[in-house]
């Protein structure tokens, strides 16, 4: 037996025994072979292989079509939800479920995505957040900018939330908070909105450092919000986060078109 093992080993253990020569033939053509045509081969062969890691990447994130609408109750989304896809206003109330239909967007490449509107509720939102995030291309979280001023906190914790989930995925969305019911004369500004946000996103930073959670129990490294030591700014995360004012209902009350077109712009930009 020992000498059957020996022969075994003596043979070059098999298939690498096998090829050696015909590794040894290519060692040497590629030593006669001019340089600069060698280049070219590596070079031609780095970017096939480019180009297959790109369309690898590009087939995931197109298999990713849903844009989740999120935000507090009566903050819009509903109406929002129905005005993309019919144009048409109507009565909505507050719901306990999901709706989602899917969405043809305005561009000249026909794209669809797949809508999604989340409950608003404080005792569901993060179930159904938790159910449909890895599946977001895009998020729209939705603030009534009338009634900002007095939701400013509940806004900011389910937005700090929102965020640090999506920072989590491996795929990150891209995101955007529409600041509905600008018809509302008292309805605030998407800049003075961002700034307060800033404000209270940097409060809940410090309190929550201690003990950061997300929605995903099987992530182990705590996610930072920002850059430790600053004030914190949106531009300071990993992904972009554009805001935009819109009304669903419009300006000339019921009967009126909604005030949507830059929100169809992003989608389309986004798709």
């Amino acid at each position: 037996m020992a000498s059957a093992d020996s022969r075994r080993v003596g043979d070059g253990s098999g298939a690498g025994g096998t090829f050696q020569p015909y590794l040894d033939s290519l060692r040497q053509e590629l030593q006669r072979t001019d340089p600069t045509l060698l280049s070219v081969v590596v070079a031609v062969f780095a970017v096939l292989l480019t180009l297959v890691f790109w369309k690898f990447i590009r087939s995931r994130r197109s298999s990713q079509r849903a844009v989740l609408l999120v935000g507090l109750c009566d903050s819009g989304k509903t109406l929002l939800f129905v005005r993309l896809l019919t144009g048409l206003y109507r009565d909505t109330q507050t719901s306990i479920t999901d709706s989602s239909a899917v969405y043809r967007v305005n561009n000249n490449r026909g794209n669809s995505l797949t809508l999604i509107d989340l409950p608003g509720h404080e005792s569901l939102r993060l179930q159904f957040l938790e159910r449909f995030k890895s599946s977001a291309r895009a998020v729209v979280f939705v603030v009534d900018s009338a009634a900002f001023q007095r939701e400013v906190k509940d806004v900011a914790e389910f937005l700090y939330q929102v965020l640090i989930d999506s920072m989590g995925l491996k795929n990150i969305p891209s995101f955007l908070i529409a600041c509905n019911k600008q018809d509302i004369a008292m309805a605030k500004s998407a800049k003075l909105i961002q700034q307060q946000l800033e404000k209270e996103l940097n409060t809940l930073r410090v309190t929550r450092s201690a003990a950061p959670s997300t929605l995903d129990s099987s992530s182990t490294v705590p996610i930072q919000l920002g850059k430790k030591g600053k004030e914190f700014e949106f531009s300071q995360l990993p992904l972009k986060v554009e805001f935009l004012e819109c009304s669903a209902k419009g300006g000339r009350g019921d009967a009126g078109s909604a005030d949507i077109q830059d929100l169809e712009k992003w989608l389309a930009k986004i798709a």
